[in-house]
């Protein structure tokens, strides 16, 4: 696991096109892939910080349909690909940058492996606050119509995640309808999609109870200070230098990203 995962980092570091491993590499099923995932994260973790957040991927059955899986996919985020308020970050970093439009939660309790499994009403007691969230990824100009045959490589290269910029978190939020919530997206100023949080695997604490039987799954927990941004309620944009991106959340607020 440790060669393919040598082998992805190198591939992001001459910024190639997402495309299949070598066979000899390649992970077999999705444990493997899962495996590799910890690798390559652990030596992104040398300059990017620790894990200290979590995605889930695929929350919806036609994207689940589309890649060739039969469930969501989770990804670590590293500390210092979190950013908290309004930021910016420069195109030229990315060889494709996506942006989602989520739901983050931050947990004030751990959710540990034993606990499992976990259900909607048990990981809202942990969590201290939410907010609204834009991911980062970058699918390095993945051809999307062959993602059925690189359904494994998409979890090995941990989802595509390059982080999170996170808006101001609301620790009031229990009387908030969160399936109801809507999310707008505007680029420039101009609407270009909305969502409400049902979109998301039926309730955005629904995902985050995935996240953490996930989790408990290959022995591992959420812990208190993790955040986990919850999928997205809008399709992805592709955002371009320049480019002004900004999330409504509702009651949850607001959050944006200039793309320089």
């Amino acid at each position: 696991m440790k060669k393919a995962a040598e082998w992805l980092a190198r591939a992001h570091e001459a910024r190639e096109k997402f495309a299949p491993m070598p066979p000899e590499l390649a992970p077999r099923d999705l444990s493997e892939a899962y495996l590799v995932q910890s690798e390559y994260v652990a030596l992104r973790s040398a300059t990017l910080g620790q894990v200290t957040g979590y995605k889930i991927a695929l929350t919806t059955p036609a994207m689940r349909a589309m890649v060739g899986l039969d469930d969501s996919i989770a990804g670590d985020m590293l500390d210092k690909t979190i950013r908290r308020g309004n930021s910016r970050v420069r195109a030229a970093d990315y060889v494709r940058l996506i942006v989602e439009f989520e739901i983050a939660a931050e947990l004030a309790e751990d959710l540990p492996a034993i606990g499992a499994p976990y259900d909607r009403a048990k990981v809202a007691t942990a969590v201290g606050t939410l907010m609204p969230a834009l991911e980062l990824a970058d699918d390095r100009n993945a051809d999307y119509a062959l993602m059925k045959q690189n359904a494994l490589m998409l979890v090995a290269d941990n989802a595509w995640n390059e982080g999170a910029v996170l808006g101001e978190p609301l620790r009031d939020w229990r009387g908030i309808d969160l399936a109801a919530l809507k999310g707008t997206a505007f680029i420039n100023g101009s609407n270009v999609g909305e969502g409400h949080g049902r979109d998301v695997m039926g309730h955005p604490l629904d995902a985050l109870a995935w996240v953490a039987n996930h989790l408990a799954s290959r022995g591992l927990g959420l812990w208190r200070g993790d955040v986990v941004i919850t999928g997205s309620l809008v399709t992805s944009k592709f955002p371009k230098a320049g480019d002004a991106v900004r999330f409504e959340a509702g009651a949850l607020g607001s959050v944006e990203l200039h793309v320089e």
